[in-house]
């Protein structure tokens, strides 16, 4: 679907609260990737992505925004830490690795659609290798039943889930695992690729239940439909016009002092992702990628560094800035209570598994969005992450005791019980106040 800037906030409105600016600049992003694609090729050639960088405190939803907008659009997608890149001639991950890592996830990507398109034939085929591989197993009960009904018997049994726990021998090919040339590099190798078609595929034997084994062998007749060239052809284009690649803590890679030390290493980390971010041509194991039209989209939370310390020509391929604001009281309802996946629902679906119908009163929200703001604001301001130290300190007796042997138990979270629960974080907090 081509979704419009409003229509991809709108989608992104269902899981993140506020950042409205955030979420226009990526909207706009991410639509002109669809306004590209309509242009001739002369055109298209000449348009580059405008890269962002979201500058915010931790756990107000700069990472939730890029995830989210990828899974939207099923582009490419891969989230790298800064910090776990060194420069050229010392030994971890290079910063190639994240154009590497993107393509392994665009070829994924394309695999599995791909499969999903065949997945009805080869499931025909699969039930038919599993079906006789039943026959044989029951054939002893057959009696003077023909061969012809006891098979239909068999599928029909089959069909309806009967027989999904009975575990059966499975003849599967053995893949061989890829190995890691360099560890860390993000480089590797398929040792069983190097001699092709020259050795026939070695198959192993598997006991599993019947619903495994329709699982697995399904994905291996699946597999042999897939033509690998055109996925890995699809997948190299995906990777290179709607990749995105979000590189977060950013910040930490930034220079403050223009002196020797740790600082050198830092900004030999920037110079090296420099040519990626410009366009450059990176080699990878499928075949080579350009750089060019990847959307890369920095975050950092700047506290310390700031996007001034960053080397100019790295400032200059991100135009654009956005700042994330803290999260407020009135963010913290709306993030309790609105979200499809807001963390009240994720504990009231968690803990109706055990009979335990788990409701909050509006004055019970209130206060623990309250206590958010504050113990951000005292401590160090986690963002929306506060909520999860909370809600586990304020769950924690009802999460123990709950077994599920008991008949469903209506309980309603009121101010009453959070203050009761919570009264140890809550003095600690008073007593803050008054500590100069």
């Amino acid at each position: 679907m081509n979704y419009t800037p409003r229509q991809i906030v709108a989608e992104l409105d269902k899981y993140i609260i506020g950042q409205d600016k955030a979420k226009r600049e990526v909207a706009v992003a991410l639509r002109n990737r669809y306004r590209r694609s309509q242009l001739a090729k002369e055109a298209q050639d000449e348009i580059t992505p405008k890269n962002i960088i979201m500058k915010g405190p931790t756990g107000v939803g700069k990472t939730e925004i890029a995830r989210r907008l990828s899974k939207l659009v099923k582009a490419p997608f891969v989230k790298v830490e800064a910090t776990k890149f060194t420069e050229v001639g010392y030994v971890g991950r290079d910063c190639e690795s994240m154009i590497r890592d993107l393509v392994e996830c665009s070829v994924r990507l394309v695999r599995e659609e791909q499969m999903r398109d065949v997945s009805i034939k080869a499931e025909k085929i699969a039930k038919k290798q599993i079906v006789k591989i039943l026959y044989d197993t029951f054939k002893h009960q057959r009696g003077e039943t023909p061969e012809e009904i006891f098979t239909a018997q068999i599928k029909e049994k089959l069909d309806d889930g009967t027989y999904d726990d009975v575990v059966v021998e499975i003849e599967i090919i053995d893949e061989p695992k890829s190995m890691e040339l360099v560890p860390g590099s993000g480089a590797a190798i398929d040792l069983g690729s190097i001699f092709g078609d020259m050795m026939p595929k070695k198959k192993k034997k598997k006991k599993v239940s019947v619903k495994e084994a329709l699982r697995l062998l399904t994905n291996e007749e699946a597999s042999k439909m897939v033509d690998e060239d055109a996925v890995i052809t699809e997948g190299l284009r995906r990777a290179e016009q709607e990749g995105i690649i979000f590189i977060d803590e950013i910040d930490k890679i930034a220079s403050k002092s223009k002196t020797g030390g740790a600082d050198v290493s830092r900004e030999g980390v920037q110079r090296d992702i420099l040519p990626i971010v410009e366009g450059s041509t990176v080699v990878t194991k499928y075949g080579s990628v350009k750089t060019d039209y990847i959307l890369f989209i920095a975050a950092g939370a700047f506290h310390i560094a700031s996007i001034g310390d960053l080397i100019p020509e790295l400032q200059g391929r991100f135009p654009i800035i956005v700042e994330l604001t803290s999260l407020s009281k009135e963010d913290f309802v709306s993030i309790l209570t609105i979200p499809e996946n807001a963390i009240t629902k994720q504990y009231a679906t968690l803990l109706a598994v055990d009979n335990i119908s788990l409701k909050f009163s509006k004055d019970a929200i209130d206060t623990i969005a309250e206590l958010c703001v504050e113990l951000n604001a005292t401590q160090e301001d986690i963002g929306a992450r506060r909520m999860h130290t909370i809600m586990e300190n304020l769950l924690e007796d009802i999460s123990f005791n709950a077994d599920g042997t008991h008949p469903v138990i209506e309980l309603e979270i009121d101010k009453k019980y959070v203050e009761e629960h919570l009264k140890d974080i809550i003095n600690s907090r008073n007593l803050k106040k008054y500590i100069l």
